[in-house]
């Protein structure tokens, strides 16, 4: 009789730390999205940092990224390389952690072929970094649109408030990182 009251006791402990387990992760990834927040209606000029050669028209463009529709759950940042304004970053807060989806479309608003690609976050991260490895749905999406190169992409962005924000593109033989200069945010 004594023995029931121990184990439901040792059973509700192991799912009180399993669940302590699983959300600590979460005030890194909160924290994260706070900071993204914190930028929410700014635009700022960044610059390609990395020196591949397949990034040269994007290194002679002028970039901008706009950090808005923002709330605790979603941060959409549109990212303009010069003229081009393709391309939205948007950022999502999910039951196991963070997702980034790229959001492609043609200047008349209809989407891109390869379009509302990402990944989800492995791990924890830090509030200053979040890396999204690429997932199932756009490793398919990449094999059916001859992009089979794309397959091992991860991504990952950083914030370091007043300072920096970064975003980054890895896979074998590739890299790809871009940096906006938080201390100067540009005038509407």
């Amino acid at each position: 009789m004594k023995i029931a009251p121990l184990l439901a006791a040792a059973a509700l402990a192991s799912l009180s730390f399993t669940g302590a387990a699983a959300a600590s992760s979460a005030p890194a990834q909160a924290d994260f999205m706070a900071r993204l927040n914190a930028l929410c209606g700014q635009r700022f000029e960044g610059r390609v940092v990395t020196t591949d050669a397949a990034d040269a028209r994007f290194a002679s463009e002028r970039l901008i990224m706009h950090v808005r529709d923002c709330s605790a759950d979603e941060v959409r940042i549109p990212f303009a390389v010069g003229a081009d304004r393709s391309r939205t970053w948007v950022v999502t807060r999910t039951d196991a952690g963070l997702r980034l989806k790229h959001d492609h479309r043609h200047e008349d608003g209809t989407t891109d072929v390869l379009h509302w690609y990402g990944g989800d976050t492995a791990n924890a991260g830090t509030a200053e970094r979040q890396a999204f490895p690429v997932d199932a749905e756009s490793i398919a999406l990449f094999n059916a649109n001859d992009a089979a190169v794309s397959t091992t992409n991860v991504w990952a962005m950083e914030v370091h408030p007043a300072v920096m924000f970064a975003y980054e593109l890895r896979r074998p033989n590739r890299h790809f990182r871009v940096e906006f200069d938080l201390t100067r945010p540009l005038a509407d």
